[in-house]
């Protein structure tokens, strides 16, 4: 990383943020085109959704989330569609909320909400969740402001959602089919919070990469072993083109789309790694499909093409303060009483500088459903959903 990252590294714990790179030449969607058209209707019954802030729909608030983001409950967030608060780091949809609607489902109820109908789906995603557990952090003085939940807690969110289903190990195969085989699994990208709470502290992004990788694979067996067998898993996104990253970063540390380099370098090489393990996945479980989604790709696709997708700003955030190039200061977030949101957020990447407006997320989403970012695509993981019908 470079030294203006290690030197404000405290200003980076209080904000959650997600890193990536690799790279693929692909084109996505128009930008007119609906992620809401059922590819096919009613393909799965249910959607259990893990992650972070970039996939979470309720499990953090105002009090509760991320320490940078103190105002996630209060309007501006929620502006765009819901026209309120719902606890969405955004403007409005996430990929996720995308995804639901395409597949003709609701949108997913966090699981912290006790009161909602989960009979469609939970969502399990944590805002400032880590991929590593909780105790590494303890462990190396790195708790500042810090979530505790990680996939660890995610994990056992799921299997308590599976208890409450009925499915409590193998005397009760028929609950935990009803509970499994039907659903969708959607992996949110996780473990850029890994790297960013760890920046200028004496941890090496090394010893993260190898702890967060192994972190998701565990984890990706844990789901596979208990009978997952449609699994999409998204990688990191380009976080070296959030506001935070520009803010923060020299200016001589820039790559071919005018992002962080250092950042992206970072993410490349651990979407490589992750690519690697769910190849070895699908070796070790062949009639699961598992579907990598290229966030990075997808990304980077959109900041080679802004007008095509009617972005005029790829760095200033929507809702911020400061003025300037980037309108963003980080102890004056989104939310804030010095802060104001834009009359015209569709027309933005980034909403409050970590996180992306419902625009941005949405042309990710028709990347992963109906361009060539998902490998395999996602239509061959509704095909096989398709077939698997078919045989019952």
């Amino acid at each position: 990383m470079s030294p203006p990252f290690s030197s404000l590294s405290s200003q980076i714990a209080l904000i959650t943020i997600t890193t990536s790179i690799f790279f693929l030449s692909s084109s996505l969607p128009p930008a007119s085109s609906s992620a809401t058209t059922p590819p096919h209707p009613h393909p799965f019954k249910k959607i259990y959704a893990f992650g972070d802030s970039y996939t979470d729909t309720g499990n953090t608030e105002s009090t509760t989330g991320p320490s940078g983001f103190n105002f996630v409950s209060s309007l501006p967030y929620g502006r765009t569609f819901f026209h309120h608060p719902t606890n969405r780091y955004s403007d409005g949809r996430l990929v996720i909320d995308f995804v639901t609607q395409a597949l003709s489902l609701p949108y997913l109820p966090p699981y912290l909400n006790q009161k909602a109908d989960k009979s469609m789906g939970v969502n399990f995603a944590v805002a400032g969740s880590t991929a590593i557990r909780h105790s590494f952090f303890v462990k190396n003085n790195l708790t500042l402001n810090i979530t505790p939940q990680s996939l660890v807690t995610q994990l056992k969110w799921f299997d308590k959602s599976l208890e409450a289903q009925g499915c409590k190990g193998p005397t009760t195969k028929r609950q935990c089919d009803e509970a499994i085989n039907d659903a969708l699994f959607w992996v949110g990208e996780i473990g850029a919070n890994d790297y960013a709470y760890t920046l200028g502290s004496s941890v090496s992004s090394i010893t993260i990469q190898q702890l967060a990788i192994k972190s998701v694979t565990g984890f990706l067996q844990a789901l596979l072993a208990r009978g997952a067998k449609y699994v999409v898993v998204q990688g990191l996104p380009t976080t070296g083109c959030l506001t935070l990253a520009m803010y923060l970063s020299a200016e001589d540390d820039r790559d071919d789309i005018g992002c962080v380099a250092s950042v992206n370098k970072q993410s490349f090489h651990h979407n490589n790694i992750l690519q690697s393990k769910l190849h070895e996945l699908r070796k070790q479980f062949p009639h699961s499909v598992i579907v990598y989604a290229d966030y990075w790709n997808s990304y980077r696709t959109v900041m080679r093409n802004l007008g095509k997708y009617g972005f005029r700003e790829p760095f200033k955030v929507c809702c911020g303060s400061g003025g300037g190039p980037y309108n963003y200061e980080p102890f004056s977030a989104c939310g804030s009483p010095l802060s104001s949101s834009c009359s015209n957020p569709p027309q933005y990447i980034n909403w409050d500088g970590v996180h992306l407006t419902e625009a941005m997320y949405k042309v990710v989403s028709e990347s992963f459903l109906k361009g060539s970012f998902c490998h395999p695509p996602f239509e061959y993981l509704l095909s096989r959903k398709k077939q698997a019908a078919g045989k019952h």
